[in-house]
C-alpha cells in the first residue's frame, strides 16, 4: 500500500496508534504514555520533513512517508537463528549482549554476564515497570522537538529497547553489546527501538551497537538513544550499520555530558537505502569531552546523510570531529556538523573535519560544516575537503608491481582506516575492516557490472 497524501498519512498513522494504545491495557494510564501522546501530537502537526525544511534539504524521505509500514507491537522470532546471532556478536571478545528482532527484546538470544557494582542491564520494557523513576527521570526530556519528527514518532510509539545504568565509581570491565536484527515480514514493517543509557559520577563504560539485516526486506528501523554522563564518566559508544539496502534507516543520538566527562563515538554506515543520523552532544559540565567519528560507504544509489550538532554550553570544553564518507555509483552523502558556542563558554577548543573520497563521476556529495561562536576566547577550527584518488599515489603503487585495480584498493581503505582505527575494540575493529575491504569490492563490481 502506497500512501499518496498528507491526509492519509495522518490517517495512517493516527489508526496505528490506536492499535498500539490497545495493546497497552493499564499502561496507557501511566505517566510514560502522556510522553507518548505529546510526542505523537508532535508527530502529527510536522508531519515528515520535505526537502523545503533547511535540515532535510538534501535528503528526500519521500520513500519513507509514502510507504504504508506496520509498527511491530510484539515479539516475533522471525526465523532468526542462533547461528545468524553468533555470526554478529564476538566470539572472542567476553561481553554482555542484549537482542532485539524487530525492535523487541530477544531473551532466547540475550546473554548476561555477572555485572560489577549493582550495574543494570535490561530491556527498556521491563525497566519501565521495574525501574519506573530512573526512567521517568531521563526518557524523552532530551531532544524531543518538532524539529526531528523521527524523534517524535519513536517517541509516540516507545515499546522497548536497551535500558542501562552504571552506578556511581563503576567500571564496565567488559563492553555491552547491542544487536538489532530485522527480518523479513509479509508486508513493510515500522521498529521503534528506543535506548536510555546512564553512566554515574566517575564510571566507564564501553557500548556497541550492531544494527542487520537477515536478508533483504523493506522496513523502516527508526531507532532513538538518549545517554546521559556524570561528572568524570567515561563512555565509547561505537555503531555498525549494515542492514538491507532496501532497508530505510533513521537514527538520533542525544548525549548530555557532565563535567570533565569523555563521550566518544564511532559510526560507520555501510547498508541501508536511505540513512539518516543525527546526534547532538551537549557539553552541560566544564572541561568535557567530546568526539565524534564517523564513516560511510556508498555504493549503488545509496543515501547516506550524518547530522552532528556539538552544544558547547560550558567553558574549557573540547570537540573533536572527523567524518569521512567513500562514495561510489551514484551514491549520494550528506554531511552537515554544527559547532555552537554559547557565550560564557570561554576557552572552548573544537576541531572539525569533514573529507570526502568519490570513486565514480556519477556520486554525490553534499558538505556543511558549520561554527556559530558567541564567545570571543575560543579555537575553534572546521573544513570540508572532496576529491578523488590521487593518480600520482596509484602511480606510484603500479610501479612496485601492484595492478591498477588493486593499488586504488589499497589507497582507498587506507583513506577509510583513518577512522576504523580510533575504535578501541579490538575484535570490532578487525571486523569492521574485513567488512570495508568486502563493501569496497562489492561496489566496484557492482559499478563495473559483475553483479547483476
Amino acid at each position: 500500500m502506497k500512501i499518496q497524501t498528507i491526509e492519509q498519512q495522518k490517517q495512517w498513522y493516527q489508526t496505528a496508534f490506536e492499535l498500539f494504545e490497545s495493546t497497552l491495557n493499564g499502561e496507557s494510564r501511566e505517566l510514560i504514555h502522556g510522553v507518548r501522546r505529546t510526542a505523537f501530537q508532535q508527530f502529527l502537526t510536522s508531519g515528515f520533513p520535505s526537502t523545503k525544511n533547511e535540515e532535510w534539504r538534501f535528503t528526500n524521505v519521500s520513500p519513507i512517508a509514502k510507504t504504508a509500514f506496520q509498527p511491530v507491537l510484539k515479539y516475533e522470532s522471525g526465523g532468526v537463528t542462533k547461528q545468524q546471532v553468533a555470526a554478529l556478536s564476538f566470539d572472542e571478545l567476553a561481553c554482555s549482549r542484549l537482542v532485539f528482532v524487530n525492535g523487541q527484546y530477544a531473551k532466547e538470544f540475550s546473554s548476561l554476564h555477572a555485572l560489577p557494582g549493582g550495574a543494570i542491564v535490561t530491556n527498556l520494557a521491563t525497566a519501565i515497570k521495574a525501574h519506573r523513576e530512573t526512567v521517568l527521570k531521563h526518557l524523552g526530556l532530551q531532544g524531543l522537538s518538532q524539529a526531528n519528527p523521527f524523534l517524535a514518532l519513536n517517541t509516540a510509539f516507545l515499546q522497548d529497547g536497551a535500558f542501562i545504568v552504571v552506578p556511581d565509581g563503576v567500571a564496565m570491565e567488559e563492553p555491552l553489546h547491542l544487536i538489532f536484527v530485522s527480518t523479513r515480514r509479509s508486508e513493510p514493517f515500522a521498529a521503534h527501538p528506543r535506548n536510555l543509557i546512564v553512566v554515574g559520577d566517575g564510571s566507564r563504560a564501553a557500548l556497541v551497537e550492531t544494527y542487520a539485516s537477515t536478508e533483504p526486506s523493506t522496513y523502516l528501523l527508526n531507532a532513538a538513544t538518549e545517554i546521559v554522563l556524570g561528572n568524570d564518566a567515561v563512555l565509547e559508544h561505537d555503531k555498525l550499520q549494515k542492514e538491507s539496502e532496501q532497508a530505510f534507516h533513521t537514527a538520533t543520538v542525544h548525549v548530555r555530558q557532565g563535567r570533565s566527562s569523555s563521550y566518544t563515538s564511532n559510526v560507520i554506515n555501510l547498508g541501508g537505502s536511505i540513512v539518516r543520523n543525527t546526534i547532538t552532544a551537549e557539553l552541560a559540565g566544564e572541561h568535557a569531552l567530546a568526539v565524534l567519528n564517523g564513516l560511510s560507504l556508498g555504493t549503488g544509489t545509496q543515501l547516506i546523510d550524518n547530522h552532528t550538532a556539538i552544544d558547547h554550553a560550558m567553558p574549557h570544553c573540547e570537540s573533536h570531529e572527523l567524518y569521512k564518507s567513500i562514495l561510489d555509483g551514484k551514491s549520494h552523502g550528506v554531511f552537515n556538523g554544527k559547532i555552537f558556542v554559547r557565550k560564557d563558554a570561554q576557552k572552548t577548543d573544537a576541531k572539525q573535519t569533514n573529507k570526502t573520497l568519490l570513486l565514480s563521476d556519477s556520486a554525490l556529495i553534499d558538505t556543511k560544516p558549520q561554527l556559530e561562536i558567541f564567545a570571543d576566547d575560543v579555537k575553534c577550527t572546521h573544513g570540508a575537503t572532496v576529491g578523488q584518488l590521487d593518480d600520482e599515489q596509484v602511480f606510484y603503487l603500479r610501479s612496485r608491481g601492484i595492478d591498477e585495480a588493486r593499488a586504488r584498493d589499497i589507497l582507498t581503505f587506507a583513506f577509510a582506516s583513518d577512522v576504523v582505527r580510533r575504535i578501541a575494540i579490538e575484535p570490532l575493529k578487525s571486523q569492521l575492516e574485513s567488512l570495508v575491504n568486502q563493501k569496497l569490492g562489492d561496489g566496484r563490481a557492482l559499478y563495473q557490472g559483475q553483479i547483476p
